[in-house]
C-alpha cells in the first residue's frame, strides 16, 4: 500500500474533493430462520453421508449446535445488538452475527460464555439423570453436549475459549492477536490431522486467509489513524469522504485483486459491492474496557473452573 499517493483534491467550496454518496449497504431480506433450517438439514445430511449414519447421534449433534448458538443469539439480543442472525455452516458448526458499535468487555465476555455454558450444564444434568437410570440414550446425548461445548472452550481462536481470551487480554493489541491466531492455526491443523478429518482442515485454511486480510486491514487502520480519520464507527455513520479514502487504501493494498479500478477516481465500479464489504471490514467497534484487572482475573478463573472442573465432575458422575 502506498497511502501517500492518495489524492485528496481540494474543492473551492469545502476544501475537499467532491465525494459521491457512499453505497448503501442493504440488509439481506432472506429469511434467516429458513436459511438456518435449510443449512441445518444440509449439515445433518452431509454428516450422515461422510461420518456417522446413526440418526440419533446426528440429531444430538444438531441439537447441541442449535442450543449453543441460541445462547449467543439471545445474549446478543439481551445486550441490544441489531440485525442478529444465526448461521449454520454444514460440517463446520455455526455462528451468530449482529451489530453494535459500543460494546463493553463485560458484555462481550458474557455473550461468548452464553454459548458453551448452557450446553455444559445440560450435559451434566443429563449425565446425572442418565447415570442414575442407566439410560444409554441420555448418556450419549450428555456426552455430545459436553464434548462439543468443552471443545469450544479450548483456548484456541476462533473457538469460544480463544475468543474469550482475546476479549479479555488481546483485543487492543494487533501483534498479540496475530501471534495468537498463528498459534491457533498450527494447533488446529495438528488436531484435525490427528483426527484424520481432512474436511476440517478448511477451518485453519480459512483462518490463514482471515489473518492475511486482517493484517492488511490493520495497516490501513494505522494510516487512517495518522490521518485522523475515525475508523471506530459503524458503516451507517461513516462519512462519504471517509468511505472513499478507505476505499483508496484498499485499492492500494490489493492492486491485483482490484486491477482496473484506479484509486483517486471517485466513481462506482462493478467491484463496488465487494469494496463496500471490505471497507466495512476495516471499521471497528468501540470496546469499553469496563472489567478492570480484577474483573479480568475473575472471568479467567471462571473460565478455567469450567474448562478443568467439568471433566472432573463428569468423571465423578460417571463413577458414582
Amino acid at each position: 500500500m502506498e497511502p501517500d499517493n492518495i489524492q485528496d483534491e481540494t474543492n473551492k467550496d469545502n476544501g475537499y474533493a467532491q465525494y459521491p454518496p457512499k453505497p448503501v449497504m442493504a440488509e439481506s431480506k432472506q429469511n434467516s430462520l429458513t436459511r438456518s433450517l435449510v443449512s441445518l438439514f444440509i449439515y445433518g445430511f452431509l454428516f450422515y453421508l461422510l461420518f456417522d449414519r446413526n440418526i440419533g447421534y446426528i440429531a444430538a449433534v444438531l441439537l447441541t449446535i442449535v442450543i449453543h448458538e441460541l445462547g449467543h443469539f439471545f445474549a446478543m439480543k439481551a445486550f441490544s445488538y441489531t440485525n442478529v442472525k444465526l448461521f449454520i455452516i454444514p460440517l463446520l458448526g455455526g455462528f451468530v452475527s449482529g451489530k453494535k458499535q459500543q460494546v463493553s468487555q463485560l458484555q462481550l465476555s458474557l455473550i461468548i460464555l452464553a454459548g458453551p455454558l448452557p450446553g455444559i450444564v445440560i450435559g451434566l444434568l443429563l449425565l446425572a439423570f442418565g447415570g442414575a437410570q442407566g439410560n444409554e440414550t441420555l448418556k450419549m446425548l450428555s456426552n455430545t453436549f459436553l464434548f462439543i461445548n468443552l471443545f469450544n472452550l479450548l483456548p484456541i481462536f476462533p473457538l469460544d475459549g480463544g475468543r474469550l481470551l482475546e476479549a479479555l487480554f488481546m483485543k487492543q493489541n494487533h501483534i498479540i492477536r496475530l501471534v495468537f491466531g498463528i498459534i491457533s492455526v498450527m494447533v488446529l491443523m495438528v488436531l484435525f490431522i490427528l483426527s484424520f478429518n481432512v474436511i476440517l482442515l478448511l477451518v485453519p485454511a480459512l483462518m490463514i486467509w482471515e489473518l492475511y486480510n486482517e493484517t492488511k486491514n490493520q495497516k490501513i487502520r494505522e494510516y487512517l489513524q495518522q490521518e485522523q480519520l475515525d475508523y471506530k464507527i459503524d458503516y451507517q455513520h461513516l462519512s462519504d469522504r471517509s468511505y472513499w479514502l478507505i476505499r483508496d487504501c484498499i485499492l492500494f493494498s490489493y492492486p491485483k485483486k482490484y486491477q482496473g479500478v484506479p484509486p483517486g477516481q471517485y466513481s462506482y465500479s462493478l467491484a463496488e459491492p465487494i469494496l463496500m464489504q471490505q471497507v466495512n471490514a476495516v471499521l471497528q467497534t468501540n470496546l469499553r474496557l469496563d472489567l478492570g484487572a480484577l474483573g479480568q482475573v475473575l472471568t479467567l478463573i471462571l473460565y478455567l473452573v469450567v474448562l478443568i472442573g467439568t471433566p472432573v465432575l463428569y468423571y465423578f458422575l460417571l463413577h458414582k
